[in-house]
């Protein structure tokens, strides 16, 4: 049993207590990037405690649905303090989580994979099925805005945006049904005989529930400890005279490194479905989730929320469709597929500071 693993979430929820207490000074900033780091670690272990108890695809599930709920309200809370940025922060996030997924997350695990196990395969008729969702919940949500003509570019309409709720809600729903109960075998990795994890013995049902309670524990503190490292990489940003979509970029990182470290460990350990699982269930959550939160309270609390893309963003988020639809077509992936998502990437990270 690995102790720091229960250790590290208390004391992070409890430096987390401190700074919200008393302000985060020099000291206490380090001590919450430590803990953010910690907590970022120990969220994976219990991620995948629960994920053997309850097996594939769900326990991937519970890591992407815990995340993006925290993610959510970490978008909300901000919007909420009403700051210059507010209006364009979940737009800016929920296309940052997707270029760190769809090209980060993926080329990391296909490159690692690639060179420790040369070629690797995945079930392509789940993640087809993902993919599919993705795109339409990306043209609903960041792409129409831009088009539509009843409000200024890059905004919904009251209605429109209830639709785009219900539209992602129910998109995200569907896949969901599809993942765990009507099509689950396409979401389930080959058995691989070689793999001591096949052969382990699930863990107690006290020791699920207590690593589920850790799980959401680290989560808490990960999204916590981000948020009060946030002004200071805030100011640090303006002092470089970075953009300010910068910031959007800056949050998604943070929330999403539990998910990244799971699956880059997944590809390593030869179970690239498990990853694959993983970035696309993420992504789809992260907008299916966050979408109707960020839209109910731009309604009900009269927020300004602009989630149209901006038109080099849109050409990013065009050539990582037409690139991921190369990839996730044949089941098959190596080095060279990885070394393109994360060139990618890295256009995405530069044209962020160099717009």
């Amino acid at each position: 049993m690995h102790h720091w693993t229960w250790i590290v979430p208390v004391l992070s929820c409890a430096v987390l207590g401190v700074a919200l207490a008393l302000g985060a000074g020099p000291a206490l900033l380090v001590a919450c990037a430590v803990g953010l780091i910690g907590s970022v670690l120990a969220s994976v272990h219990h991620a995948e405690v629960v994920a053997h108890r309850v097996g594939e695809p769900l326990g991937t599930l519970v890591l992407a649905v815990a995340v993006t709920v925290i993610e959510a309200s970490l978008i909300l809370s901000m919007m909420l303090a009403r700051g210059p940025d507010a209006p364009v922060l979940a737009r800016d996030t929920i296309f940052s989580a997707v270029m760190i997924i769809c090209n980060g997350v993926v080329g990391l695990c296909l490159l690692v994979g690639g060179i420790r196990h040369r070629e690797q395969s995945f079930r392509v008729e789940g993640a087809g099925a993902g993919l599919a969702a993705l795109i339409a919940l990306s043209g609903l949500t960041l792409v129409l805005p831009t088009f539509t003509t009843t409000t200024p570019s890059g905004t919904y309409s009251t209605s429109q945006l209830e639709f785009a709720s219900v539209a992602s809600l129910a998109l995200w729903g569907a896949y969901v049904f599809v993942q765990t109960v009507r099509h689950r075998d396409y979401f389930l990795p080959v058995a691989d005989p070689a793999n001591p994890e096949v052969h382990a013995a699930p863990p107690s049902l006290g020791r699920t529930f207590a690593s589920l309670g850790l799980l959401l524990a680290s989560l808490v503190a990960v999204v916590g400890l981000a948020k009060m490292l946030s002004p200071a990489i805030e100011r640090g940003l303006s002092a470089a005279g970075a953009p300010k979509a910068v910031m959007g970029v800056a949050i998604a990182l943070l929330v999403l490194l539990p998910e990244t470290w799971a699956a880059v460990r997944a590809a390593r350990a030869n179970r690239l479905q498990t990853s694959m699982n993983l970035a696309i269930g993420s992504v789809l959550a992260s907008i299916g989730l966050t979408i109707p939160v960020v839209a109910f309270a731009s309604i009900v609390l009269k927020l300004p929320l602009v989630l149209g893309l901006e038109p080099k963003d849109l050409v990013m988020l065009t050539m990582t469709f037409l690139v991921g639809t190369v990839t996730l077509g044949t089941g098959r992936t190596n080095v060279m597929q990885g070394a393109v998502h994360l060139v990618l990437f890295a256009a995405f990270l530069f044209l962020a500071l160099v717009p």
